[in-house]
């Protein structure tokens, strides 16, 4: 029988990450949450993921109803969850990040491999 080719690749990368010897900053990403861990921070999370298009239209809405009878609209912004490597980087810099997740199947590991130690600083 004739396996698939991304079977073979996976299989290949596995025997090969078993025999070489894999950098700490490599290596690091290896330590994965448990399922108990991983479902509390999932939960965490959940309670600010982003606005829907509708969610925002109908805040917008609101705002600028409140705006157009005199009231004192609600400036607050809502506290949301960011991502995309770019953007994490630049709240990293400016200190203004305070969690960072960092998913650990990430295929080049090279895009993120920079990334802790970034936060340590």
């Amino acid at each position: 029988m004739r396996w698939p080719k991304y079977i073979m690749l996976q299989r290949q990368k596995k025997i090969l990450m078993t025999r070489l010897k894999v950098p700490p900053q490599i290596h690091q990403f290896k330590h994965t949450l448990d399922k108990n861990q991983a479902s509390t921070v999932f939960k965490l999370l959940s309670k600010y993921k982003p606005e829907t298009k509708q969610e925002k239209k109908l805040r917008l809405q609101n705002l600028a109803k409140a705006k157009t009878e005199g009231k004192a609209p609600e400036t607050k912004k809502p506290c949301f969850i960011k991502f995309g490597l770019n953007h994490i980087t630049t709240l990293v810099e400016n200190k203004q990040a305070k969690l960072v997740a960092i998913a650990h199947d990430v295929d080049p590991v090279e895009l993120i491999l920079w990334l802790p130690a970034l936060c340590r600083q």
